[in-house]
């Protein structure tokens, strides 16, 4: 025994001293990547900056923010005002970005070069609005040494965003008519990225809608060059949105197949109200009918049947709404195993698109009617709703045409004339468009915008430091503190004298 041992550890003692040069060749499968090509890389980079969470609750957090929905399993921090902390995972992208452009065929070098610059700038743009300054022109560079990156102030990340968008757009002009593989929105089609820059080039400028003095910023003729240069949608079809599948780890999110949590969703009162207000058929798509309703002798294709919560109101109250069953939970379209590929998730979409143009034309910033872009955005959220659902699911409320049309007419629609009104008017379009689409954007519209008004009640608010106010922002993750404390400390203190608050106003919002 005592031969064999001493001849296993001079073998293994050979390994060791001469085998190393050879090991890693010895144990890699020919046949088997080491590294990912390019059109991988794009894959995984479009998907994670349009996925929305695979499991329910979180992936209606954003509806929970704004008011849309009310949620019975517990009192729910973001319903009741209380923003955590938000992390810089985006960041992370960066590198892969870096790679996949370093990693791409001479042939479609334009192409990869303009996703990693799109990707790059929607990823931090949404990370900005959360937080306020972030690293942007030192991000990503961890690989070169630089893992603490400095913080720049949030106009100078806008502005680079506008530049990086920019180029961006010119690349994916440049580029072959398949600017590059790998793409699961578009299939590579140069065209239909240039619209999605397009239409998120004018996001950013109506974010940017504060600003409008600031000479460095120059919101409202950038806004007007982008309109008379660039590449705008003319239709749904145009769509950057995800679509779902019925096979695992592709499905709908917001589904009883990804977990159980879809009975504790409700309709919010805020939505609810102002769907009835307009006698608008979305609420047939949207909701179900409340059981207590139609038990007393309300018919599903009824307005009355239909029973929103208000999303402030004390949650031993919303509990007991539940019991009672006097809430409408979500369509089944959504939640059924029957349905599960739901429906496409739009990030950019046509009528975002036409909504932003209305509110330009009625800021100046562009000519035009804001009455038609307005109308334009209201039909074209109408008709993808109604295309995306099974009549089955419309409850007998079918939205066709000719009911589009009438809506469209209707007295309440009508724009007037007055800044304020009409403003309300667009963004309570936007608004109602948002449920369960348009990530986080009805939230960031209202801080915006103070529109639609949302309930705040001081008594059951979770807002700690003001219990009567909406949150603005959320505060900076304890990673930053722990490993770039120096940085955070110069960037919170030139923002909001140290104060890492939820109610501190970012300079996007002064």
């Amino acid at each position: 025994m005592k031969r064999i041992n001493k001849f296993l550890t001079i073998l293994l003692s050979s390994v060791i001293l001469f085998g190393c040069d050879n090991f890693e060749e010895i144990n890699t499968n020919p046949d088997t990547p080491v590294t990912a090509p390019a059109s991988m890389m794009a894959t995984y980079l479009i998907r994670e900056i349009v996925r929305k969470d695979r499991y329910v609750k979180e992936s209606a957090e954003d509806g929970l923010l704004a008011k849309l929905i009310v949620w019975n399993e517990s009192a729910n921090g973001l319903q009741y005002n209380n923003l955590g902390r938000k992390n810089f995972e985006s960041h992370l992208l960066l590198i892969n970005c870096n790679d996949m452009v370093a990693k791409a065929p001479e042939n479609n070098k334009k192409g990869y070069e303009a996703l990693a610059l799109f990707v790059k700038s929607y990823a931090l743009y949404y990370t900005s609005l959360d937080l306020g300054d972030i690293p942007y022109n030192e991000a990503g560079k961890g690989e070169e040494g630089l893992t603490k990156p400095k913080y720049d102030l949030q106009k100078e990340v806008m502005l680079a965003i506008l530049n990086d968008l920019e180029e961006a757009y010119k690349c994916f002009a440049a580029a072959n008519e398949t600017a590059f593989d790998g793409d699961i929105i578009f299939n590579g089609n140069r065209d239909s990225w240039k619209k999605t820059v397009t239409a998120f080039q004018l996001k950013v400028l109506m974010n940017l809608s504060k600003k409008e003095s600031d000479s460095d910023v120059n919101v409202k003729s950038r806004f007007a060059n982008v309109v008379q240069n660039g590449s705008l949608m003319t239709s749904n079809a145009d769509n950057f949105q995800l679509t779902y599948k019925d096979q695992s780890g592709m499905r709908y999110p917001f589904n009883d197949l990804t977990s159980n949590q879809t009975k504790y969703a409700m309709h919010s009162s805020v939505l609810i109200n102002m769907l009835k207000e307009y006698n608008d058929y979305r609420i047939f798509y949207y909701a179900e009918p409340s059981k207590a309703k139609t038990e007393a002798g309300a018919t599903e294709d009824s307005f009355d049947a239909y029973v929103g919560i208000d999303p402030s109101i004390n949650y031993g109250e919303v509990s007991k709404a539940h019991g009672a069953n006097l809430f409408c939970s979500p369509n089944f379209r959504y939640t059924s195993t029957t349905h599960s590929e739901g429906e496409p998730l739009i990030r950019l979409g046509y009528g975002e698109q036409q909504m932003i143009l209305a509110e330009a034309c009625l800021r100046g910033w562009i000519n035009g009617d804001a009455n038609n872009y307005y109308k334009e955005g209201i039909k074209a959220n109408m008709t993808f709703t109604r295309d995306v659902t099974p009549n089955e699911y419309a409850h007998n409320r079918l939205i066709t045409n000719e009911y589009i049309e009438s809506y469209l007419n209707g007295d309440k629609i009508q724009l007037t004339g007055n800044f304020e009104t009409d403003l309300k008017k667009v963004i309570s379009q936007k608004y109602i468009a948002s449920f369960l689409q348009y990530t986080y954007e009805a939230y960031y519209d209202y801080r915006r915008t103070g529109y639609p008004e949302l309930p705040i009640n001081a008594s059951t608010s979770m807002n700690s430091t003001g219990p009567d106010k909406f949150p603005m922002r959320y505060m900076y993750s304890t990673d930053e503190y722990a490993y770039n404390r120096e940085n955070l400390d110069e960037a919170l203190q030139r923002q909001f004298n140290g104060n890492d608050d939820i109610n501190e106003m970012m300079w996007i919002l002064k």
